[in-house]
């Protein structure tokens, strides 16, 4: 089974450093001020790691 990734939305800040490191995977919502993994989003992707030691708060995982 493929990984999954998974931002923990209650921890996220908002800081938006994930979209900016890999926007294949994950976007911002707005409303919500918080960021989320794009429903089509391959958790392979080379950039997933570095979003994941990028995050500020450590939210970010793979499953």
């Amino acid at each position: 089974m493929a990984q999954q990734v998974v931002i923990d939305q209650e921890e996220c800040l908002g800081c938006e450093a994930c979209i900016e490191i890999c926007p294949t995977v994950f976007d911002f919502d707005g409303d919500a001020e918080k960021a989320f993994v794009k429903d089509d989003a391959n958790a392979d992707e080379s950039c997933v790691d570095e979003a994941i030691g990028s995050c500020p708060v450590s939210c970010i995982s793979k499953e």
